[in-house]
Formats: C-alpha cells, sequence, structure tokens
C-alpha cells in the first residue's frame, strides 16, 4: 500500500436470524468508512457456509439463532477458516451467552446498542490482533477476574440434573435474594434469573420460594441459619 492510500476494506458477514435487524445491520455497515458488506446469513449454519465461500475477514456474529447457534458456528469457523475474525454482536450481555463465546474463538463482543463508530473499532480491532470488546464488556472480564465464581458442587452430587446455574441462583434463593438482587449479583437479566428459577422449579417439583429453601437445605445446596429449618 502506498503512503497515504486508504487502507482496504474490511469484507464482512453478518449473521442474525432476524430478517428486520439483520437488514437494519447491513445498511447501517454500508454507511460506514472501511467496511463492506459481503454477505448476510440468518443463521450459524448459513454463516458457516458463507465464510467457505466467500473467505470475509470478519463475521458479525449474533449468538441465539436456528439451526447452529452462534456459539457452535464460532466453533467451526475458527477452526476451519482461521483467516476469518469473528465479533459477536447480540442482544445478551450476561456469562452463559458472553464466556462460551469467547471460548468459542470470538475476539469481538459488542451488544447491538454499539454505535456505528464503536463497530469499525472492534472490527479494525480484531484485523490488528487485538480485542474488540465493548467498555461494558471488558468492566464484566475484570469483574470476573477479581470475582472468581464459588466453588459449585460435583455434578454426580448435583439432584434432578440441576445445571451449575439453576444449583447457583437456588443457593441465593436460600440466602433471602430477591430476583432483582439475583440478577445484579450474577450480572444477568431478571429474566434470566426467572427462567432459571422456572426451570429449576419444573426439574424439581418445587411450587414456591419457601419450598425451594428447604429443597435446598435438605439436598446441601445452601447451609441452614443457625438453629436449622424451623
Amino acid at each position: 500500500m502506498t503512503e497515504g492510500a486508504e487502507p482496504k476494506p474490511a469484507r464482512v458477514v453478518v449473521a442474525d436470524d432476524q430478517t428486520v435487524v439483520r437488514e437494519g445491520i447491513v445498511m447501517l455497515l454500508g454507511l460506514l468508512p472501511g467496511i463492506e458488506v459481503v454477505g448476510a446469513a440468518g443463521d450459524g449454519e448459513e454463516a458457516v457456509e458463507l465464510v467457505a465461500e466467500l473467505a470475509p475477514d470478519v463475521v458479525l456474529m449474533d449468538l441465539r439463532m436456528p439451526r447452529c447457534d452462534g456459539v457452535e458456528a464460532t466453533r467451526r469457523i475458527r477452526a476451519e477458516h482461521p483467516g476469518t475474525q469473528v465479533v459477536v454482536l447480540t442482544t445478551f450481555a450476561d456469562d452463559e451467552s458472553l464466556f462460551p463465546a469467547l471460548k468459542a474463538g470470538a475476539r469481538g463482543y459488542l451488544t447491538k446498542d454499539a454505535g456505528g463508530d464503536e463497530i469499525v473499532r472492534a472490527v479494525r480491532s480484531v484485523l490488528s490482533g487485538d480485542a474488540g470488546l465493548s467498555p461494558s464488556i471488558q468492566r464484566r472480564l475484570l469483574e470476573r477476574l477479581s470475582d472468581p465464581e464459588p466453588p459449585q458442587p460435583a455434578a454426580a452430587e448435583v439432584p434432578d440434573g440441576l445445571t451449575a446455574r439453576e444449583v447457583e441462583v437456588l443457593a441465593l434463593i436460600a440466602e433471602g435474594l430477591s430476583n432483582q438482587e439475583i440478577a445484579r449479583k450474577l450480572h444477568v437479566s431478571t429474566a434470566t434469573v426467572k427462567t432459571h428459577i422456572n426451570n429449576l422449579f419444573a426439574k424439581t417439583g418445587i411450587k414456591d420460594r419457601a419450598q425451594a429453601v428447604r429443597y435446598a437445605y435438605a439436598n446441601g445446596l445452601a447451609r441452614p441459619p443457625m438453629g436449622g429449618i424451623t
């Protein structure tokens, strides 16, 4: 490249299962300097196929999609097409979305409230070998490093097929925390907490929070206060 010449535009594929959202992102990217949209996919399977066909520089990847979700698509793209980087662009910023995506090989992570300048910076960052993370995601990673998760019971000790996160939510219920307090503590949305509670209630046959507390104590998933269970 000669001195003073503009850098080549980054060739980008957009993957999002919602047509209106996908078309809106494509339209936005078309207005941004240094970005050339070369394809758009409606799910993770199609995203993998487009990467094989078009060899883009970057995929802007949604996470929750049919057939093949964004995490699995990211894993396959990074394994099969290492010349293509992945930047997640999603509504979700909770741990259960963020960390699997990064482990799968995503080098960037933005939420859908990101502006055009932030998207361009993330794309340029991953192409130069850096991470393209929004400020809120960077803070979350730092919080996670400084506040490691408490040890969870071994899988064989967890009753009724509860997941580690469901056990964690159950223990916090037993501590008397509200849904909003649990959400703040786990850095997830209140809706996500409600989903975990509904799932663990369905698995255990629990009907209300009082029964949840007793269940947690009886199965050693939480410690009763001094004096035992009344």
